[in-house]
């Protein structure tokens, strides 16, 4: 990320990794916590970070954004919607990507992890067979594809055919969006199918800002930039560096649910 010519700049860069180093007492990825929202301190401190609070709510969102455009709103429908995401998005697949490498680095053992994800996938399919009720039968197919995106990306099958930037943003944009119209009108309109892009514009752009985020955190040892300007040389750190993508991140991901929680209020108005 360095604009700068010649040696001297060069040198610069490598004293500044070094100072950075020095500053986190060698620790490297060890003086970040592997998310910005990770939690220290047992059990209830894993399972707050292993929700990914932030980035469920926004998935969470997305379904309150698809179900807002319908005609009529069933809240009944909204909240099995909302739960079975929250188990299958929230939980589950957290729970196989932190199985697979344990980025997080939480406490909880393999079989834990492993149980974790089956009971919430489980809690998943019992909301659509309770849709059954206020919907046809497809709304199970549409179940059984959310495990499968579920499992499919938090375990990178297929040779991590899905695991790329474009296959998060359909399955944790577009897919609850739709899922969220769907369950509401059993239909699709071309108003939701633009609100299904939008979303997965803005998942795509909170991939663009977290990738790096997590390169900072989990595996950069130490670093810097240095600048040349018309004022001077500017030099900003590591902390520096990651601010410039988590404070777009932590905006973005209060964005989503107001805006959510926007649509649903215009809904009671109606």
């Amino acid at each position: 990320m360095s604009e700068t010519t010649g040696t001297t700049n060069m040198t610069d860069v490598t004293g500044l990794a070094a100072k950075n180093h020095t500053a986190n007492g060698g620790l490297g990825v060890a003086a970040f916590t592997p998310a910005y929202y990770a939690r220290k301190g047992g059990l209830w401190a894993d399972f707050w970070t292993i929700l990914h609070p932030p980035y469920t709510l926004w998935n969470l969102s997305f379904v309150a954004m698809g179900a807002s455009l319908a005609p009529a709103l069933d809240w009944r429908m909204l909240a099995l919607m909302l739960t079975a995401f929250l188990a299958g998005t929230g939980v589950a697949s957290h729970a196989l990507d932190e199985l697979n490498g344990r980025p997080l680095r939480t406490g909880f053992s393999d079989r834990t992890l492993k149980l974790m994800a089956l009971a919430s996938l489980a809690a998943s399919l019992v909301c659509a067979l309770l849709s059954l009720l206020f919907v046809s039968a497809w709304i199970i197919l549409l179940a059984l594809l959310g495990a499968f995106l579920v499992a499919a990306y938090s375990l990178e099958w297929f040779g991590g055919l899905l695991h790329t930037n474009l296959g998060f943003a359909l399955s944790w944009g577009g897919y609850p969006v739709l899922v969220g119209y769907w369950a509401q009108t059993e239909a699709l309109t071309p108003g939701v199918l633009l609100l299904a892009a939008a979303a997965t514009l803005m998942s795509l752009a909170q991939r663009e800002l977290s990738t790096p985020a997590r390169f900072l955190r989990r595996k950069a040892n130490a670093g810097g930039a240095t600048f040349a300007t018309a004022e001077g040389v500017a030099q900003w750190d590591m902390q520096c560096l990651l601010a410039g993508y988590e404070r777009p991140l932590r905006l973005l991901s209060w964005m989503a649910p107001a805006l959510a929680a926007a649509m649903l209020l215009a809904k009671l108005g109606q």
